[in-house]
């Protein structure tokens, strides 16, 4: 834990401690359960150092990155880092990474904190039953976003036109057409106010999108998706830098309305340890809390993802482990996908259910992939499903080889025993009583 005050049991600044005692209970941070909010969680929560992910992104530049990852494993907080490092405040933030491991990499990457205009938004929340309390939902969360830009209303680099768009973004007066174009003219009010063009960050994005799959009205959220990232993030001459978390939705919206993006996948090694906890975060987890004894079960029940090289451990399920007394059970059931998942099993061939089945049962599959969700079309894709319960956390890859036409081929397992039990109480429940669990999970 970077940012403690350097306890008495003599744990050095990187965490790691020189001594096998552990702190006192009264002594102890609490666990950030449900904090996504980087500046809460750095200094009042045991905080995973997570911050060198921002040199590797100034190191590498890509102007849009789509990082994507299973829900709660540390999204959300890691954009919000984003945020906090590079916005241009009133508040000195940079207090929040003087501590942190990218302060002690030099001049040149201090030199990006705190000088950049920042939209923020978080779709994670859009979760609706029709397109038109969809829209009204974003129509709000882009005004709630208008309205911490208020320095607009009275800056001279913007006219009365500029001023019109804002007054009806900020109280939401605008239609569906209006609001598609809203990150491209906050965008450019804002390049023109700091002469600095701002960074774009989406949460979520696709959670509205696996609604609309869900309830009825995918096309219309399809639609209204590419022409917002059209304007906010393809040849927007405004735009530093854009980052987004969310199933790559490919073909239907991120390549025709965002064909810029780099797509940082479960496969990809970069930021590969960046979300989620690696082994050597767990064993300090560990340590700090004193359940020294606890690391076996935890790589049993919560570890075996792995994402490019990297072993990684479910964020979520491990601070819930030990926020309730290491008793281990099932804590991914919350995470709001076991839904949308159901539903592309339930249309699925009987091929593919059984092949679920069978990974249930101990067995690995060999099958192509195809990190691009096409909702529309994925019942009748292999490669598809394949790659949504991948990158949804549901496989995990064992071993990957170029097929004879040139496709990626993996070898895929489950990745622990938190997720065979969730395949046999939430999505594969008809099999239920033929399943066996699988021997060391």
């Amino acid at each position: 834990m970077d940012d403690a005050k350097k306890p008495v049991d003599g744990r050095i600044k990187t965490g790691i401690y020189c001594k096998t005692t552990y702190l006192a209970q009264e002594q102890q941070l609490p666990l950030p359960i449900g904090v996504s909010d980087y500046r809460l969680a750095s200094t009042e929560y045991y905080y995973i150092d997570k911050t060198m992910m921002i040199k590797e992104f100034i190191d590498e530049r890509p102007l849009v990155t789509l990082f994507t990852r299973p829900r709660r494993f540390g999204k959300t907080l890691n954009m919000d880092m984003l945020r906090t490092f590079f916005e241009k405040t009133d508040e000195d933030t940079s207090i929040y990474f003087e501590n942190k491991k990218i302060w002690s990499c030099g001049q040149k990457y201090r030199d990006y904190q705190g000088k950049y205009p920042v939209i923020f938004l978080t779709f994670k929340d859009v979760k609706f039953d029709t397109w038109e309390e969809t829209f009204e939902s974003v129509r709000d969360i882009l005004a709630k976003e208008t309205q911490c830009h208020e320095e607009l209303l009275t800056s001279e680099k913007c006219d009365k036109y500029d001023r019109q768009k804002y007054e009806d973004l900020a109280s939401g007066n605008v239609n569906e057409v209006r609001l598609s174009a809203a990150l491209q003219d906050l965008s450019d009010m804002l390049h023109r106010h700091y002469g600095v063009a701002p960074i774009i960050i989406i949460d979520e994005y696709d959670t509205p999108i696996q609604q609309g799959y869900m309830k009825g009205y995918y096309e219309h959220i399809i639609r209204f998706m590419r022409n917002l990232f059209s304007g906010g993030f393809k040849d927007n001459k405004h735009l530093s830098f854009g980052f987004l978390t969310g199933m790559c939705v490919e073909k239907e919206c991120i390549y025709d309305g965002m064909n810029n993006a780099y797509i940082n996948f479960v496969l990809d090694s970069k930021y590969s340890t960046y979300f989620g906890f690696s082994s050597d975060e767990v064993k300090e987890m560990e340590i700090y809390y004193g359940m020294t004894d606890k690391y076996e079960e935890i790589c049993r029940w919560y570890g075996g993802y792995r994402f490019g090289k990297s072993e990684i451990f479910n964020p979520w399920s491990v601070i819930n482990y030990f926020s309730n007394g290491c008793e281990s059970r099932v804590f991914c059931e919350s995470l709001g996908s076991s839904n949308v998942i159901r539903k592309v099993v339930g249309e699925a061939d009987k091929e593919i259910y059984e092949s679920l089945i069978s990974l249930v049962k101990g067995e690995s599959l060999v099958t192509y992939i195809d990190i691009g969700v096409i909702y529309s079309h994925i019942k009748n894709d292999v490669s598809t499903i394949h790659g949504f319960l991948l990158a949804a956390g549901y496989l995990k890859v064992l071993k990957t080889m170029v097929g004879g036409n040139g496709n990626l081929l993996c070898e895929m397992d489950l990745p622990n025993r938190e997720i065979s039990i969730v395949y046999q109480k939430e999505i594969i429940i008809e099999e239920t009583d033929e399943i066996v669990e699988r021997d060391g999970i």
